[in-house]
């Protein structure tokens, strides 16, 4: 039976606790007013995910009656685990798990997306300045087999370095070990997001290249739910969606607010949230409709087909797509 284990920190959920939560989350309201509790589950506490964060304390979630507790995970595939065991409604997650889980048989889609893009660049020790200057490095990683890990092996070969002939890879964990990596010199190079590459630049590290400039459409990551729990609570999925393309509006229009919480929020300056926000927005990572990249999702749909999960012929983004609950969010927004 499927193990739901959830973490956040020092917090570890097992499968009775996760039971309890599901039961809490599913209690009748007590009165009318009572907000729908709406847990949603992602992987990484960092800029390019704020908008999560903008939204429950802007108040978009409350507006569509929503009460949204944020749980951290570590990794796609326990966020998305935790979804199938209905410990969440909405996993933030990357578009390869979801490919890979549900080929195996879950009954899960993606209705939108949060980082239609890579907001990574690829940061080099002091020695190391160019693409041709790793070979035969170690480089830092996320992962090896999803996520920053296939980016970051994707962007590699288009600067002619294949793995694990020319250069070997490291598994860290996240962003702030693998720039602690990289500053003590254990590595020569490793992807890490915007605006940490600002800081490294700072700091008298390089900036060797931004993702995005090698590989234009790539969906990172996205909004996914349960097909058969979303269409028999279809009104509370559009209005999370309708929360979050409101969200994403706001923050277009609004930067510098939006800037003032989130570099709180987050730890950072405002400045390097304004430096962030603006590449996130100019290179389409973050979207004003907090709609997806259906390009960005055939490329991965390529690149699972590489790992022997998927065979030719290779099937269309519309698969694993579900867009008629954003649609509707737009539609009931557009009404107002």
């Amino acid at each position: 039976m499927m193990r739901a284990r959830i973490e956040d920190g020092g917090l570890r959920i097992g499968r009775a606790a996760a039971i309890f939560m599901l039961a809490f989350m599913l209690a009748p309201p007590c009165v009318a007013q009572e907000k729908f509790r709406f847990a949603i589950g992602e992987s990484s506490k960092t800029l390019s995910y704020g908008p999560l964060w903008v939204a429950g304390k802007m108040g978009f979630f409350d507006k569509e009656g929503l009460e949204v507790p944020i749980v951290t995970m570590r990794g796609s595939p326990l966020t998305i685990q935790a979804l199938t065991a209905d410990s969440i409604y909405v996993a933030n997650a990357t578009v390869d798990t979801l490919i890979s889980a549900y080929e195996r048989g879950a009954d899960i889609t993606m209705i939108g997306g949060l980082i239609n893009g890579l907001g990574l660049s690829m940061i080099g020790g002091k020695p190391y300045k160019t693409y041709a200057d790793l070979h035969g490095t170690t480089i830092g990683t996320q992962t090896l087999t999803s996520g920053t890990g296939f980016a970051l092996r994707l962007v590699l070969k288009v600067h002619g370095m294949e793995y694990p002939r020319d250069y070997k890879l490291l598994n860290i964990g996240g962003a702030a070990d693998r720039y602690q990596a990289l500053t003590s010199g254990q590595i020569s190079s490793a992807p890490v997001g915007v605006p940490l590459d600002l800081v490294a630049k700072q700091q008298g590290f390089n900036i060797i290249g931004y993702f995005a400039d090698d590989q234009p459409n790539f969906q990172f990551n996205v909004y996914i739910v349960k097909r058969s729990w979303a269409e028999k609570n279809r009104p509370r999925v559009v209005r999370f969606m309708k929360a979050m393309v409101s969200t994403m509006r706001w923050m277009m229009d609004n930067p510098e607010p939006a800037c003032a919480y989130l570099s709180k929020e987050m730890a950072i300056s405002v400045e390097h949230c304004r430096y962030a926000s603006d590449y996130n927005w100019k290179s389409r990572i973050w979207d004003r409709n907090a709609d997806l990249n259906v390009e960005g999702v055939r490329t991965l749909i390529k690149i699972t087909a590489e790992q022997g999960i998927l065979k030719e012929p290779l099937p269309q983004p519309a698969k694993y797509i579900d867009q008629s609950f954003l649609k509707q969010a737009l539609a009931e927004l557009n009404k107002k």
